[in-house]
């Protein structure tokens, strides 16, 4: 230490020697010469606090200081340290006066100790540049060397292990909750593994270690902290990670009896978790917990050469060969869609494995080997003609199938067919025998229409003449109507006249009748009969005497010639009386 000292020079030997000086951004490692032994099994020295900085030798030695590797760091800053009792290692010099035979053989660096320089600086943990510009976030995977060896059947350490989850479900608090506290850590304890003392103290083990360091900067010793950059998990929009824990309680199957193709269990146990994590970022261990990235939005998949831009998940699909009832081969470009259900990722995943599974080994062999019989079960032409019926019975297919691995499908789309080269040699000469039939079809089409439009064209021409014709078409049924109502007004006037004279008849015979009787009652039945016949005979002119009377002379010759007189003078007076009444019933029905 500076200062004034006062020794005898035979007994005491004097050299000076530089304070040690750890640089900004570096980190000193200490390693005792003198002390009493480490426990067996031990990889460095139990730590006090009253040990400080290591610049009191004496109070070292007395406290029952151990020699090795001194478990905490010097932090950046000059130090007064005894050479001979301590060895202090930096990045660019080792301070200290080796005691060892084989170090004091040569001029100690970092690497004399197996450390390289880049060991001793602070262990900084930030987002990862990658040379393609992408910034990955990360998180600090810790391997401890020393401590008490991992319980049997653990591959991580976690301080406490895993009592707090098994308080939580006994308390049966929610499964959101029990993953919180496996995502938290308990590095406050311990100051990150910067108090290696600590951490040991409160049941640090060797080995592998549950919780990771986030962003920062530590001051940790290279000789019993070891930090292994590793990508955070990050579960995007869309996405939800299936969990498969490596480490925590004992398996148990919550998945139900109906669910036999594999097994769930609830955060905190070993096995596939029953709830996934939604979109965020979680930093687990990827050492202790494995995340299958499930996207849950609807994921087309392409069998073809092509493959999705937005996932690599198709990239080992190819066009589908399939071969007709004839033998005919088809390659078949074909696209399906599926979905998975957030809440039955995690037994999706217990039963294939991985999404890479899922496509490659289940639906792969479903999809291919249904095309593949169905064409074998068809001729080439019936499937060309009959596609998208094929279609739909793949999309039914296909649908029934995921459904038994809790995989919804939304769609199958045959987007092209490569044909053979005959094939399509035969379908293009029935195409152009089918295109001439319609093009015959069209002009015979077109012929007819031009008939008709001749037709048409005369028509309009004879438009005048036919509109004249519908007019007198139209007064004829106008007269024919006419006649057709006068001639209902007479039949109606001849009915009503006819009933009308028919009464009256009646009626004098009713009259007639009755006087009769009282005739017959006053004169006797002949008197009455002659009375009669001369009133009808004056009633109707009838003569009493003849009409036409012929004397002829007293000779014989004389009797046939005033015969025909006789006769002709008859037939004048018949017909002079019947022209005399036509005339009569002529006025009668005109007035």
């Amino acid at each position: 230490m500076p200062g004034l000292r006062w020794k005898f020079c035979i007994l005491y030997k004097v050299e000076k020697f530089p304070f040690v000086q750890v640089p900004a951004g570096e980190i000193g490692v200490v390693i005792a010469q003198v002390g009493a032994p480490t426990p067996i099994g031990a990889k460095s020295a139990e730590y006090k606090p009253e040990f400080g900085n290591f610049c009191n030798l004496t109070n070292f030695v007395k406290l029952g200081g151990q020699k090795g590797i001194q478990r905490p760091v010097l932090n950046p800053g000059n130090f007064a340290i005894h050479p001979v009792g301590f060895l202090v290692i930096t990045k660019s010099r080792v301070y200290g006066l080796p005691i060892s035979p084989e170090l004091k053989e040569k001029r100690l660096t970092a690497e004399s100790f197996d450390l390289k320089p880049d060991q001793l600086g602070w262990t900084i943990i930030k987002p990862d540049q990658r040379k393609d510009g992408k910034v990955v976030d990360v998180v600090g995977i810790v391997n401890v060397l020393d401590g008490k060896p991992l319980n049997s059947g653990d591959i991580a350490n976690r301080l406490g292990d895993y009592n707090d989850v098994q308080a939580m479900e006994k308390a049966d608090k929610p499964s959101a909750e029990v993953i919180e506290v496996l995502l938290g850590n308990k590095n406050a304890v311990h100051n990150n593994y910067q108090d290696f003392q600590a951490f040991l103290n409160n049941g640090g083990k060797i080995g592998l270690q549950h919780d990771p360091l986030l962003y920062g900067a530590y001051a940790l010793n290279p000789f019993l902290v070891k930090v292994e950059l590793m990508p955070m998990l990050v579960v995007k929009q869309g996405e939800v990670a299936v969990i498969k824990a490596y480490v925590g309680l004992p398996t148990v199957d919550t998945s139900g009896e109906a669910f036999k193709h594999g097994s769930t269990v609830k955060p905190g146990h070993r096995g596939t978790w029953e709830i996934g994590l939604g979109t965020g970022k979680y930093p687990i261990n990827p050492r202790c917990y494995e995340a299958e990235i499930v996207p849950t939005a609807i994921l087309t998949l392409n069998w073809a050469d092509a493959t999705s831009k937005a996932h690599d998940l198709d990239s080992q699909l190819k066009q589908i060969d399939a071969k007709s009832m004839e033998g005919f081969e088809f390659l078949i470009d074909l696209q399906v869609q599926i979905h998975i259900p957030e809440k039955q990722a995690p037994k999706v995943i217990s039963m294939v494995g991985t999404m890479q599974n899922l496509v490659n080994e289940v639906l792969q062999a479903a999809v291919g080997n249904h095309f593949r019989d169905k064409l074998q079960s068809m001729p080439a032409i019936k499937f060309i003609e009959t596609r998208n019926k094929v279609q739909v019975e793949a999309f039914e297919y296909i649908r029934e199938k995921l459904s038994e691995y809790n995989v919804e499908t939304k769609g199958i789309y045959i987007q092209d067919v490569v044909l053979p080269k005959d094939l399509v040699e035969v379908r293009t000469s029935r195409e152009i025998a089918n295109q001439e039939i319609e093009t015959y079809k069209k002009q015979t089409e077109a012929e007819t229409g031009r008939v008709e439009m001749e037709k048409a064209k005369g028509t309009a021409n004879m438009q005048e003449e036919l509109a004249r014709s519908q007019v007198g078409i139209n007064i004829s049924q106008n007269q024919a109507d006419a006649r057709k109502a006068q001639a209902d007004g007479e039949a109606t006037y001849l009915s009503k006249t006819g009933a009308a004279k028919a009464a009256e008849v009646e009626a004098v015979g009713l009259a007639r009748a009755q006087a009769y009787e009282k005739q017959v009652l006053a004169l006797g039945k002949t008197e009455t009969a002659f009375l009669n016949a001369l009133t009808v005979a004056s009633e109707n002119h009838l003569g009493v005497m003849p009409n036409i009377l012929v004397i002829g002379g007293g000779n014989s010759g004389g009797s046939a010639l005033e015969a025909l007189a006789a006769t002709l003078t008859d037939m004048v007076s018949k017909q002079t009386a019947a022209n005399a009444a036509a005339n009569k019933e002529t006025q009668v029905i005109t007035s």
